[in-house]
Order: structure tokens, then C-alpha cells, then sequence
């Protein structure tokens, strides 16, 4: 049965808590001094709080590297509060109250989860945890052997305890989950025998292909779904996603209802299918021209990180030969100071190897002065050109945007001669089509049929120059932040040299220091 722990005040997991729990898992003089010094509860792998009648799951945020968490044995009502354990391969939830699986979305890197003796009745809302190894759910309210089928998804499951829920009454339960568990090693604590294996597959076999087939047309379809989302990933990095079919043309005309009434009008349908065609032709274009002028830019800082990391390595040799010469150099000084004479000699090699270490720290700092000036150098020309590159490239969709405008212009005053023809007929009594009540009402006059027209047309050049203006946005947008991440890297890096060398200079000065204090030999 699960905990109960009536006569006992249910609790929640607080910083006292936790504390006692860590330093009870340390040995005796080891705890003494965790208690004294505090956890860094970054540092803790695991933890225990079994037995401690915890009601609610709180206040484990800051165990951000934990790998195994106990909290059996307690009155635990539901799973919460997991979120940031994104590290946990362990998961000890037995005897408790829990009625729902839930709230392990985050634990990807969990192996071996055990929700033993709860109150759960049905298996569920655990599709991320696709490392998933060891599962138990014995001694829960489970009672329908079909929900078996939903752990088909884990791979890696070999281990699974079942022992104690009602679906193990039915006289099937055995070889059902076997066979459509094919990969399980262990069922309720007892190896899976090769007759069971194969009693299974004779039993089951007809259904468990069936289920495959579903399986893997669901599989291709989640690989195409997913196919299709890089892909679109890959048309947004060049700026041009959607552009590669008929989007633009169809969101020109989306909820348009002045352009829905005037596709009635005779003539109207011929004359939007071939504009469609023509625009769609313009937007692939576009499309293939973006991708293409992608390939450039990725080629462009392709090439300035080579020429960067070329300049980086060349300098860093030159800077590790200088170290090298200098300890090669004055290895035997540290041996002559150590072993001098007299304190005049030891003296005098000490003031030598001082010079030494100015100069290595000069020459170290000249070479810093030199890579950072090459640095800026290359990120200035750098910047330079993305500048044109990026410039060259909105010159060019400005170009192809304005054929789409000239198409949209031309449709529009094609557009207006088929309203004034047929309002001119309908004046007459002359039209033959049968024509929508709202569409009769356009044709009262020239003002409203024109007006019609010309909103509708408005709306349409408001969406080319919205998309173009994305397009732009956006590569402004690129051509900063990649310029930008060039400067500030290097940047970075100078700082972090610099750091480096008088550390490393810091620690000869403080080695010749100690040295000051040796007694030379007589």
C-alpha cells in the first residue's frame, strides 16, 4: 500500500530539509563538515527523500546536475516541479498517492523510472523520454491490456514491471505484451524465455504486422513533417521562405471580399489565372535567386572565419615558441640560482632571469598588439563586405519586387476595363451571365465598381511591399548581428589572451619570488 502517515503533518521539500537529506548521504565526517560549510547544490548528483511524509514536490530547482532523486515513501499526490532536473537517469516515485504521469516532459536522459504502488490508470504523457530503459508501474490501478501498447514507442525498454495491476488477471497478459513488446529482456522480474517469445509472435503476429504497418506510415509521416520543417528552416535563413509557390499571390488575396465579388464578372477568372501564373513564375525567381545569394553569404563568412583562424593559429605558434625558448633558456638559470654559491651569484642570476621574464612578457604583448590590429583589420574589411553583399542583394529584390508590382498594375488596369465594359452592358440590359446579387450591386455606377477595384488593388501592393519590406528587415537584421558576433568575438578573445599572459607572467615573477627565499648553498 502507499505511504499514509495519518498521524504524522504532511510536508513540502524546504531548504531544511534538503540540507538534512544531503549531509545524511555523506559519511559521519564528511556530513559534520558539509553541515558546517553549507552544499553547493549545483554539486549534488543525487538525492534521497524517502520517508519523509512530502505531500507536494517544490524547491528542486537548484539541483540543476542531479542524476538520481528518491522521493519513495512518501503521500506525493502528483508530479510537478521536475522541470529543471533535465539531467535525471534516475527516478524513484514509488508508494505515493500519485494518480495521473505527468510533468517529466524535461527528463529526456531518464533511463530507469519507477512509479511502483500509486494509484495511476493509465500510461501516458511519457513520450519524450525516448532513453527510457527500466519502467516500473507495478502494484497501480492499470486494467486494460491495449494501454500496454503505448510503451511500443520506447526503443530502449528491456526492463518492465507490471506484477500487481488488474491487467494481470487477464488470462492473455503474458504473450500480449511480449509480443507487442518485442525488444523486452524482463517482465516482472523474470527473464522473457525464448517459448514465451515465439508463443507470442505465433499468437499475435497478424495484429502486431498490422499495428507495424501503421507504425511506420505514422514514422514517414512524422519524417516528412519533419523534412518539410528544415526545409522551411533553411528558406528563412535565406530570407525567401514561402516564396517557392503560390503563398505571396494566394495571402494577396486572402479575406479580400471587394476581389472575391469582382472574380464574378465575365472574363475576370481567365484573367486571374493567367496573372497568377505569370506572379507565381516571378516569386520562384525570387526564390531561387535568394537561396543562391545565401550560398554566397554563408561562402562570404566561410571565408573570413578561414582567414580568422589562419591569422589566430599562425600568431599562437609564434607565441608558444617564444614560451618554449624562454623555459628551455632558463631552466638551467632556476638551476644556477638554486644551486649559486655565493648570494652575489644567486643575485645576479635572479636580476637575469627577472630581464628574461620583462622580456618574454614584451614580446608576448607585441605579438597580442599585432594579431589584435590584424583582427580588426579583417573585421573591418569584413564588415565592409557584408555591407555590399547585403546592399546588392536588396538592389536585386527590389528589382524582381517591382515586377511583381508591374504585374499587379497591369492585372488591375486590365481589371478596370473588364468593370467599366461590364457595367456599360449592364446599364444596357446587355449582360448575358446571371450574376451574385452582392457583385449587381457593384455595377450601380462608375464611383462604386472603380472604388471596388481600387481598394481591392491597394490591398494587394500592401502585401508585396510588406513581404519586401520582411526581406529586407531581415537581412539588415543578419548583416548587423553577423558583423556585430565579429567584433564582439574578437573582442572576446583579446581580453581572454591578455588574461593569459599575465597570468602565466604572474606565475614565473611569483616562482623567482620563492626562489629570493632559499639560503645559497656554501
Amino acid at each position: 500500500m502507499s505511504q499514509s502517515h495519518n498521524s504524522v503533518e504532511p510536508n513540502v521539500i524546504d531548504d531544511e530539509m534538503i540540507q538534512k537529506a544531503i549531509e545524511e548521504q555523506y559519511p559521519e565526517d564528511i556530513g559534520q563538515l558539509a553541515k558546517k560549510e553549507g552544499t553547493d547544490f549545483k554539486d549534488v548528483t543525487e538525492l534521497q527523500l524517502s520517508f519523509r511524509n512530502i505531500l507536494q514536490i517544490d524547491n528542486l530547482w537548484q539541483f540543476e546536475n542531479l542524476t538520481k532523486l528518491q522521493l519513495d515513501n512518501n503521500i506525493i499526490e502528483k508530479i510537478e516541479a521536475l522541470e529543471c532536473l533535465v539531467h535525471l537517469v534516475w527516478l524513484d516515485l514509488s508508494f505515493n498517492n500519485i494518480e495521473v504521469i505527468e510533468g517529466l516532459d524535461t527528463l529526456v536522459k531518464l533511463q530507469d523510472l519507477s512509479l511502483y504502488n500509486n494509484r495511476i490508470s493509465k500510461i501516458e504523457h511519457m513520450d519524450t523520454l525516448q532513453e527510457l530503459q527500466i519502467f516500473s508501474i507495478g502494484k497501480n490501478n492499470l486494467t486494460t491490456l491495449e494501454d500496454v501498447i503505448y510503451l511500443r514507442r520506447f526503443k530502449n525498454l528491456r526492463t518492465l514491471n507490471l506484477t500487481g495491476n488488474p491487467l494481470c488477471d487477464d488470462e492473455r497478459y503474458m504473450l500480449f505484451v511480449v509480443a507487442y513488446l518485442p525488444n523486452l529482456m524482463y517482465l516482472d522480474f523474470k527473464l522473457v524465455s525464448d517459448s514465451t517469445r515465439e508463443a507470442a509472435v505465433l499468437e499475435y503476429q497478424d495484429r502486431t504486422d498490422l499495428l507495424e504497418g501503421e507504425e511506420a506510415q505514422v514514422l514517414a509521416e512524422l519524417e516528412e513533417k519533419q523534412a518539410k520543417q528544415q526545409e522551411l528552416e533553411y528558406h528563412k535563413t535565406a530570407f525567401v521562405e514561402y516564396l517557392n509557390g503560390s503563398f505571396l499571390f494566394d495571402n494577396m488575396y486572402e479575406d479580400d471580399t471587394e476581389a472575391a465579388k469582382l472574380a464574378s464578372l465575365p472574363g475576370v477568372s481567365d484573367l486571374l489565372q493567367k496573372y497568377r501564373e505569370e506572379f507565381v513564375s516571378v516569386c520562384e525567381n525570387l526564390f531561387n535567386f535568394g537561396l543562391k545569394e545565401y550560398e554566397k553569404r554563408e561562402a562570404e563568412v566561410s571565408e573570413f572565419c578561414e582567414c580568422r583562424n589562419e591569422a589566430l593559429t599562425a600568431n599562437q605558434q609564434e607565441s608558444r615558441k617564444l614560451i618554449l625558448d624562454f623555459e628551455n633558456r632558463n631552466k638551467m638559470t632556476l638551476d644556477e640560482i638554486h644551486n649559486a654559491g655565493s648570494s652575489d651569484i644567486a643575485e645576479s642570476k635572479r636580476a637575469e632571469y627577472k630581464a628574461d621574464i620583462h622580456q618574454l612578457s614584451e614580446a608576448l604583448m607585441t605579438l597580442e598588439i599585432l594579431i589584435a590590429d590584424q583582427m580588426e583589420e579583417l573585421a573591418n574589411d569584413f564588415k565592409g563586405n557584408m555591407a555590399v553583399v547585403a546592399s546588392t542583394f536588396i538592389e536585386n529584390i527590389k528589382g524582381i519586387m517591382n515586377q511583381c508590382r508591374d504585374l499587379e498594375n497591369r492585372h488591375h488596369e486590365k481589371l478596370l476595363e473588364i468593370c467599366i465594359t461590364t457595367l456599360e452592358k449592364s446599364v444596357k440590359n446587355e449582360l448575358e451571365e446571371d450574376l451574385p446579387d452582392e457583385v449587381r450591386m457593384l455595377l450601380v455606377d462608375k464611383n462604386t465598381i472603380v472604388n471596388a477595384a481600387n481598394v481591392s488593388h491597394g490591398v494587394r501592393l500592401r502585401k508585396i511591399d510588406m513581404r519586401e519590406s520582411d526581406i529586407f528587415t531581415n537581412t539588415y537584421r543578419w548583416q548587423a548581428s553577423v558583423t556585430e558576433k565579429a567584433f564582439q568575438n574578437e573582442v572576446d578573445r583579446n581580453r581572454e589572451h591578455v588574461k593569459e599572459i599575465l597570468q602565466y607572467i604572474d606565475s614565473l615573477q611569483e616562482e623567482l619570488h620563492n626562489m629570493e627565499t632559499l639560503e645559497p648553498m656554501e
